[in-house]
């Protein structure tokens, strides 16, 4: 008896497509908007519990803003990948981040392509053409995302 559904079986194991990965990749963004913002309001709290007389909200800049949220990605995407394949967001869709033997990638693999990932979001629509569904950071990192349930 498996632990795949029924109707899940005959995809397990073939390379992810752009839907599939584009909405793991919006759960994924999801939850590094919550954890950036709930790093915000504990600051904040922080702040407030300090100097409560004198407390104002700390401003919320775009560019600093950008680059947390972008480094919270990186490092969110990077422990992912290199511990189980998988993000949140990935397990919500039943996918996996395997290297090119089916093996899960190594750290720094799992770096190179969360760095990629964060600065270069497009290269995931060129995974739409062709059979492999690879994108830009597939190819170059020889990297691939499966259905694994």
């Amino acid at each position: 008896m498996s632990i795949v559904p029924r109707e899940a079986q005959p995809y397990q194991g073939r390379r992810a497509g752009l839907i599939t990965r584009s909405v793991a990749g919006v759960i994924d963004a999801v939850v590094v908007v919550v954890v950036v913002l709930a790093g915000y309001v504990g600051v904040n709290g922080l702040m407030f519990l300090l100097d409560p007389r004198g407390f104002q909200f700390s401003e919320a800049s775009p560019v600093p803003g950008v680059a947390t949220a972008s480094l919270v990605a990186i490092v969110y995407l990077c422990v992912a990948w290199s511990m189980t394949g998988r993000t949140y967001g990935c397990h919500v869709m039943g996918l996996r981040v395997v290297g090119r033997r089916g093996e899960r990638v190594r750290p720094l693999v799992a770096l190179l392509r969360a760095v990629f990932y964060v600065v270069f979001p497009l290269g995931l629509l060129l995974c739409a053409g062709g059979r492999r569904h690879a994108s830009v950071q597939d190819l170059v990192l020889r990297t691939s995302v499966i259905y694994d349930w």
